[in-house]
């Protein structure tokens, strides 16, 4: 088995990190759910961790960081497609 390189290190770091912003952001009120930031940092997050376990392949990892950024997306789009208040 190869050692895990330094820039992955630091990159699955920085995913999970974006994750938990999220997350603490929601559970401590700092962010909101239906707010563009909170998805926007699941997303990326969640996308640099799903990048990174295709190599090696970690299914489980895969499906699940790929759907949460997928939703995320979702999130975004529905967002920004939802018509001004009048």
């Amino acid at each position: 088995m190869q050692p895990i390189s330094n820039f992955i290190q630091v990159a699955s770091f920085a995913g999970a990190l974006f994750i938990l912003i999220g997350y603490a952001g929601e559970q401590f009120g700092w962010m909101s759910a239906r707010r563009p930031a909170y998805n926007v940092v699941n997303a990326v997050g969640s996308v640099i961790l799903g990048i990174i376990a295709l190599r090696p392949f970690q299914l489980g990892f895969v499906v699940l960081e790929f759907a949460w950024a997928a939703i995320s997306l979702y999130a975004l789009v529905r967002y920004f497609r939802q018509k001004p208040a009048a």
